[in-house]
């Protein structure tokens, strides 16, 4: 709870400071183009840089940081390792939309999937990434009111929701545009602040002394690695936030932006993961917001610093969710439904952002756990891995989409309901089981993906038989 006094007005004066900022600087777009497609007033595409720090930003999740930070605290360097690894997802994701350009020329993933799996496939999948979306909202706006007060006090409830009006102000000024354009400012505000938080932090310890902590084996957070490694595979496709960036600019200049954006996540989320390590070292217990422990047990001016990085990271993030919700809405599901988008888009994804930034917050207000939306959901969508990476195998299947990714849908639900059998555990650790339904589930999931393309080629081989024999004398 945050103390009475100019340190309270402090906190709350930068949280609505955030917001008037970001509205006063971030363009105003109300083009479709500009509003869904990030494109400036003279049309142009998003820069390189521009669509790099976008991507970086847009995946440094409040929650995410929080998470790092907990499982370095939990499992040292292997846990850090562990959830840095999904950042991998973002350079994977670059390789396979450029792929799918080149070979399709699609425009996106809704089109893609209607082309080469059929309309049903492409719905499953349009409710799969807005049931992702709506959780973007919830998990980033309690990591915020986590630094104003206790889960459930009207000082955390009243934090979120003012954080949540903050970044919707800007949001539906200029949609994807002003995404993408505060972005490039969420990433310095980032990068500067971590910067500061580490210093405080790593002298403190020898490198050796940091690094020496915790153990690769599987009861000991190297579950959780191999989890993520799996997980990468299929965990990217189903966040429009990472995927709509993929169709913006040049194929060529889109896949560079991706790399270099992984790479630099990957190492941001790792080196927050130390702050997490540090706690282990020092002995401090944080139950499920280490950061705030740690910044707490520096006093009121690191809390601050990290209450200005948390504000960030999901400030980036929910702003990235709302605009990805609006296009969703406003021209993905018309196109589903065959009918054209119309003049009236920018108003219908304006309304949609309106809509999900109060209904995305009622789990929020319920007090749900913010882990499990990486972990579970990521198990549901692991079928959507041979969906897009063995997509050049396939012409037109609709039946290789339904087979994978339903089988991997059920798994996760039994995994949420604790009904997987404990036989498929692999190890004894904290997510053995998770790491087993995430193997088996995978070998199912390709299965069902390949089991049409082998029936259809036996099937060509006997028609192709069949019309030899036809045309035999006899």
């Amino acid at each position: 709870m945050l103390a009475p006094g100019t340190f309270g007005i402090a906190f709350w004066g930068f949280l609505a400071f955030y917001g008037l900022a970001l509205y006063a600087v971030a363009p105003s777009a109300r083009t479709v183009e500009g509003f869904f497609r990030g494109r400036d007033a003279r049309g142009r595409p998003t820069s390189r840089w521009m669509l790099t720090s976008s991507i970086f930003i847009a995946w440094i999740f409040a929650k995410s940081v929080t998470n790092a930070a907990n499982l370095g605290a939990a499992y040292g360097v292997v846990g850090g390792l562990a959830y840095a690894a999904y950042w991998l997802s973002i350079p994977l994701a670059g390789v396979a939309i450029y792929a799918i350009r080149r070979s399709t020329g699609a425009a996106g993933l809704i089109p893609f999937l209607v082309g080469k799996y059929g309309r049903g496939a492409a719905i499953a999948f349009a409710a799969a990434i807005l049931i992702r979306l709506y959780n973007e909202v919830w998990s980033n706006t309690a990591v915020v009111g986590g630094y104003y007060g206790e889960p459930g006090s009207a000082a955390f409830i009243g934090s979120a929701l003012l954080f949540t009006a903050a970044v919707l102000l800007y949001s539906i000024k200029g949609g994807l545009r002003s995404s993408i354009f505060t972005d490039v400012l969420h990433t310095v505000i980032f990068v500067v602040f971590l910067g500061i938080v580490l210093f405080l932090i790593l002298p403190k310890h020898a490198p050796s002394e940091l690094l020496s902590q915790g153990s690769f084996t599987l009861s000991t957070g190297a579950d959780l690695l191999l989890v993520a490694l799996l997980q990468v595979l299929s965990y990217p496709f189903h966040d429009p936030v990472l995927t709509d960036r993929g169709f913006i600019t040049e194929e060529k200049v889109m896949l560079r932006s991706y790399v270099v954006a992984g790479i630099a996540g990957f190492s941001a989320i790792f080196l927050f993961s130390l702050v997490g390590v540090h706690a282990r070292i020092e002995g401090l217990t944080g139950g499920d917001n280490v950061p705030a422990a740690v910044a707490r047990s520096f006093g009121l001016g690191a809390l601050f610093l990290m209450t200005i990085i948390m504000v960030n990271a999901a400030g980036s993030t929910l702003d990235s969710a709302f605009s990805s919700i609006s296009k969703a809405v406003a021209l993905e599901l018309p196109f589903l439904a065959g009918k054209s988008a119309g003049l009236r888009a920018v108003r219908v994804g304006t309304l949609a952002m309106i809509v999900v930034a109060i209904l995305g917050n009622i789990p929020m207000l319920f007090g749900a756990e913010i882990l499990a939306a990486t972990t579970i959901s990521g198990t549901m969508v692991m079928g959507l891995a041979p969906v897009f990476l063995l997509q050049r195998f396939v012409r037109y299947s609709p039946a290789s989409f339904h087979y994978s990714f339903w089988p991997g849908v059920v798994l996760g639900l039994l995994l949420t309901a604790k009904l997987i059998p404990h036989a498929w555990a692999i190890g004894t650790g904290k997510y053995a089981l998770l790491l087993g339904t995430n193997v088996y589930g995978l070998l199912i999931c390709t299965a069902g993906f390949l089991l049409p393309l082998v029936w259809q080629s036996r099937c060509a081989g006997e028609c192709s038989n069949e019309r030899a024999r036809s045309v035999l004398p006899g």
